[in-house]
């Protein structure tokens, strides 16, 4: 599974005497179908639990796993939030923005106010807070990583819950990746409303499934 990921970032940013450091990742910004989905976890300082020596990047982790982990994650965090954005405002705003505006929102559900956060990859303008972006920060920083759990986490619940409003498109297992079942079954009976029409995989699919004019004779 590669080397876990560490407190090294948060330590130093300790040792500067910020006791509050939030860990920040995005969730489900490839799938066809769904929201996309932020976490944010404060984890206590010097933090021993016995549980982080299994914390990994959530893509590396079995559902299972994650279930568990994130069940710890919010018992024994100082705080943690989820924030999700709908595919109305991705296709409204593209998948970046959607992105960041995810993270802003796990932030607002925290119960402590962070002073700084550490994010995988990204930077937030519209956050005042100092800010440490580490690129593939869910597999070196374990603020990072736990961030990712609880939001796939939330994510896929999310996700199965919509199998049986959207039946067809096999939800509960894909939770809306491109996988060849849901592919075929976005061909065989269309997008739904939590299909993301700006992706170019679903335009194009609705493009091939309008009706073609018919042009009159001559």
């Amino acid at each position: 599974m590669g080397n876990p990921p560490t407190f090294r970032t948060e330590r130093m940013l300790w040792k500067q005497g910020i006791d509050f450091i939030a860990g920040i990742d995005v969730v489900g910004r490839g799938p066809l179908a769904g929201p996309v989905a932020a976490g944010a976890v404060i984890l206590p300082q010097g933090a021993r639990f016995r549980w982080l020596s299994r914390v990994r990047d959530s893509k590396m982790l079995t559902p299972e796993a994650r279930e568990d982990l994130a069940a710890c994650i919010w018992r024994d965090a100082l705080a943690t939030g989820v924030g999700f954005v709908s595919v109305e405002s991705i296709d409204r705003i593209g998948i970046a923005e959607a992105s960041r505006q995810a993270m802003l929102g796990a932030i607002g559900e925290l119960k402590l106010r962070p002073q700084h956060l550490v994010i995988d990859a990204f930077r937030i303008p519209a956050c005042r807070l100092d800010q440490t972006n580490i690129i593939r920060g869910d597999q070196l920083s374990l603020s990072i990583a736990c961030a990712s759990i609880i939001a796939k986490v939330a994510r896929d619940h999310y996700m199965s819950w919509q199998e049986p409003l959207h039946p067809g498109y096999g939800f509960f297992s894909n939770k809306g990746y491109a996988t060849p079942d849901h592919i075929r079954a976005i061909h065989e009976i269309g997008p739904c409303d939590l299909h993301r029409r700006s992706f170019a995989p679903v335009r194009l699919m609705v493009a091939e499934l309008a009706p073609q004019p018919v042009l009159a004779a001559v």
